[in-house]
């Protein structure tokens, strides 16, 4: 048998969301050309041994926030740029990014969109592509350059239900999912209740409460299940489909779980954080609890954690992601923005610390390992969650998300059991920007051993290096959603008038 490749990815245990299947890859330019068992090697093509190991699909973290900051106002500012993010990226595994281009109130979605391709082109070392964070859905933004953005492949959006810069009121909710399902964009949802938050803050603030332990005290759980009900009301409404985003609260989960039995097109992403840490992070002295600020908050009782692996594992939640938002400790405009517009204080003023938490690098290895090799999730579990249904939901499938013939040659390569050597989360190995994580000291069981975009490799996990130039990263002009979309079932005699022309037509009338 004469084959054509130039990769063979050999001795190796290949996973997707299917199944697992002991076989060699076979890649040529950058594409997976077949899957078999002893495959023969032409001359000159180059072999990776994966040595008994796991190879899993390029992983796909689609919620990241990269040269962006949610406090810009108060003089808040990122920390990595979209070299060091993305170079952190494949550092931890993944291989596609989706980050988020931020409208501001009163310019054009196309405007924010153009401004963070100038960031990203020629300086990201992975592939990635954009949401669009909706502020204003005016007519023109959301029926003239809505359709447009989605011929480019800009076929996801993010809404707001908190923050003030950023929130949309019920009624232009209703605008945003009303657009959204008829030119069929993806809508991710952050959830929880801005006026509940803002009047707790306010009070929390005059009776002296400002440490960051407080950020979670001016947003509990109900915060956001009440949000995630009301939203999930109004989509319902809509029968346009919804993600809800980093989901934190137990309660919130049930809303999600109730509307999936009643075979709504309802998703739900949650994050390692959720996972693994507590509340009492936030109550770290030396103003060091602000190192874990963010929203929705961690949360107090440690058997949310819990809940939260549950809801993971058993489908409730269609993807993990990082939402990673790095903001140094040790900087003017990082989260000591907290102390430094609270002079005299101490213990800081939880309302000035810049929300999020880094973590595009630890995402993959994190859940690998507690998730893996602790026996939580099964491999195929795992990249289900990490790699398949992302790029699902994000219109990149096939092209990402697996490894089949015509897919991206993107994979990570993971140690046998037998050969893991166990280590430790710690700031100085991790290639962001960004100048701690709150997973110091965290318990791995196992970490990348390589991971290859397109056929080359990009990491060395023996020697920690990333190996890919900034550039190597391309943009991905994005699909449609493939997981179930609406239903066309309605609360009321009433549906958007497109539907009813297209019913009249279907009838012959």
């Amino acid at each position: 048998m004469s084959l054509d490749l130039d990769l063979i990815i050999r001795n190796g245990i290949v996973v997707t969301a299917a199944d697992e299947t002991a076989c060699d890859i076979g890649c040529k330019d950058g594409k997976v050309v077949l899957l078999m068992a002893n495959m023969p090697v032409p001359e000159g093509c180059k072999v990776i041994d994966a040595e008994g190991g796991y190879v899993t699909p390029g992983l796909v973290d689609s919620h990241v926030h990269i040269a962006q900051s949610a406090a810009k106002s108060l003089g808040a500012k990122s920390a990595d740029d979209w070299t060091t993010a993305s170079r952190s990226a494949v550092g931890g595994g993944t291989t596609t990014v989706i980050a988020f281009a931020v409208q501001n109130r009163g310019t054009s979605m196309q405007a924010a969109v153009d401004a963070y391709h100038e960031l990203a082109t020629g300086n990201a070392v992975c592939d990635y592509g954009f949401h669009v964070i909706v502020t204003d859905p005016s007519e023109e933004q959301m029926h003239v350059e809505l359709p447009k953005l989605m011929a480019d492949g800009i076929t996801s959006l993010k809404i707001y239900s908190t923050y003030p810069a950023l929130k949309l009121n019920d009624e232009q909710i209703m605008d945003c999912l009303f657009a959204a399902r008829q030119y069929g964009a993806t809508v991710m949802v952050h959830a929880e209740n801005s006026d509940i938050i803002a009047w707790m803050t306010k009070d929390l603030a005059a009776r002296g409460m400002t440490a960051p332990i407080h950020h979670s005290t001016s947003r509990p759980p109900i915060v956001e299940s009440e949000a995630t009900n009301r939203v999930l009301a109004i989509s319902e409404i809509m029968d346009c489909p919804v993600l809800f985003v980093h989901v934190s609260a137990p309660d919130a989960f049930k809303v999600i779980r109730e509307a999936q039995t009643r075979l709504l097109s309802v998703y739900a992403e949650t994050c390692p954080h959720y996972m693994l840490l507590t509340a009492d992070e936030m109550r770290r002295p030396n103003f060091e609890g602000a190192k874990a600020c963010c929203a929705p908050p961690l949360r107090e009782n440690p058997e949310d954690r819990e809940r939260v692996w549950d809801y993971t594992v058993n489908g409730t939640v269609t993807v993990l992601s990082s939402d990673h938002a790095p903001t140094n400790f040790y900087d003017a405009n990082g989260k000591q923005l907290g102390l430094a517009k609270a002079p005299g204080k101490p213990e800081g003023d939880f309302r000035f610390i810049p929300n999020g938490l880094p973590g595009v690098e630890t995402r993959g290895p994190l859940m690998w390992s507690e998730g893996v090799c602790k026996g939580r999730m099964s491999p195929s579990k795992f990249v289900e969650l990490n790699c398949t249904s992302a790029a699902k939901l994000y219109g990149m499938y096939p092209a990402k998300g697996t490894i089949q013939p015509g897919s991206d040659a993107d994979f990570v390569v993971w140690r046998k059991p037998s050969a893991r050597t166990a280590s430790k989360v710690t700031v100085k190995n991790l290639h962001s920007a960004c100048d701690y994580t709150p997973f110091e000291g965290h318990d791995i069981q196992d970490w990348p051993v390589l991971t290859i975009l397109r056929g080359q490799v990009v990491y060395d996990g023996t020697t920690n290096d990333v190996v890919a130039e900034p550039g190597y990263g391309r943009f991905l002009k994005r699909g449609k959603s493939t997981l179930p979309g609406p239903r066309n079932k309605w609360l009321s005699e009433w549906r958007p008038k497109y539907v009813e022309d297209a019913e009249m037509q279907a009838n012959g009338q």
